[in-house]
């Protein structure tokens, strides 16, 4: 198993925790959304590709999109079933989509497209766009030119050999534009507000960590949490985000 396999299928076992602390994101990017594929979502059929725990797939139900999760890992299929009952799961990734030609208006992967093959992802989602559809592909990506943030990033990089954050994964635009398609993007800017030990259980989730046998992450997430509590002492913190969005229509 390559490890950007053992990356990917690290997921299932950390599912609550990824569910629980991971970041939702702001209303202003299904805003953007709805302007850069030139449709609202309120009655579209979308398939969400790599849902997960079905952050993003929630809150493009909220919008009134008819939308299909579509995950790989029974782990986190199953926290988004239990969470929310009533949207419709199909387990599959995105380089082979089980759905029919020209079936959907949307294509999204929130925070999943890294995790895909883009030769045959790409494909994938136009062949199931009808014509003025669009494939959307989004990230949300830390401001680590945070001080705090920056100190946090090189502890990781020092603890962790296989730490990465997104900005040193994602290739999602490059990968449209090789395909031939137009890209339209924007970025936002927004913040949360969490704690330590909630940051921690965020960490918990992440690829790098989950990876890891549980007494070598043991004492990595205790130094981590010791080091960020002496920096904020109350246990409160502001997160700032980066949310870089892209959408290319299907031609």
């Amino acid at each position: 198993m390559s490890d950007l396999q053992a990356h990917a299928n690290s997921f299932g076992a950390v599912a609550a925790e990824y569910n629980a602390a991971r970041p939702s994101y702001p209303a202003e990017l299904f805003d953007a959304l709805e302007r850069l594929s030139g449709r609202p979502l309120n009655g579209a059929d979308v398939l969400d590709v790599g849902a997960g725990t079905g952050i993003a797939t929630r809150l493009l139900a909220e919008r009134g999109a008819r939308v299909v999760a579509v995950e790989p890992s029974d782990g986190m299929a199953a926290v988004l079933r239990d969470v929310s009952p009533g949207l419709p799961v199909v387990k599959a990734g995105g380089d082979e989509l089980p759905f029919h030609d020209a079936s959907v208006d949307l294509v999204t992967y929130a925070q999943a497209f890294h995790w895909t093959d883009p030769d045959r992802s790409i494909p994938e989602a136009l062949r199931v766009l009808r014509p003025g559809g669009s494939l959307a592909l989004w990230w949300n990506v830390k401001e680590y030119e945070t001080p705090w943030l920056a100190a946090h990033q090189e502890r990781m990089a020092a603890a962790l050999p296989g730490y990465h954050y997104y900005g040193g994964v994602i290739a999602g635009a490059e990968k449209l534009t090789e395909a031939g398609l137009e890209v339209r993007e924007t970025t936002l800017h927004w913040e949360r507000p969490l704690t330590v030990d909630q940051l921690i259980t965020d960490l918990t989730s992440r690829s790098y960590v989950a990876v890891l046998d549980p007494e070598r992450r043991a004492p990595i997430l205790a130094a981590e949490r010791a080091a960020l509590l002496a920096e904020f002492p109350d246990g409160q913190l502001i997160e700032p985000y980066r949310l870089t969005l892209y959408v290319a229509p299907r031609p």
